[in-house]
């Protein structure tokens, strides 16, 4: 595996949480930097070395909500 994407959101508690598209992996953070180096220590636990990604994507998701 070459990459694996993590869809990240803001949490309604405050912070980030981070969800990995096809595979049972999820973390969370208060701020950004919190939240990668959750998302790396999540993947190095989730994966063993042979079937680590190579490349963390990370897709940044942002709902807003305009009244009319």
């Amino acid at each position: 595996m070459s990459e694996i994407i993590f869809v990240i959101e803001s949490s309604d508690e405050g912070g980030f949480i981070a969800k990995a598209l096809g595979h049972s992996i999820f973390t969370d953070g208060e701020d950004l930097e919190e939240l990668k180096r959750n998302i790396k220590d999540a993947v190095k636990c989730h994966f063993n070395k042979k079937d680590m990604p190579h490349v963390i994507r990370l897709h940044m998701v942002k709902d807003e909500v305009m009244a009319i």
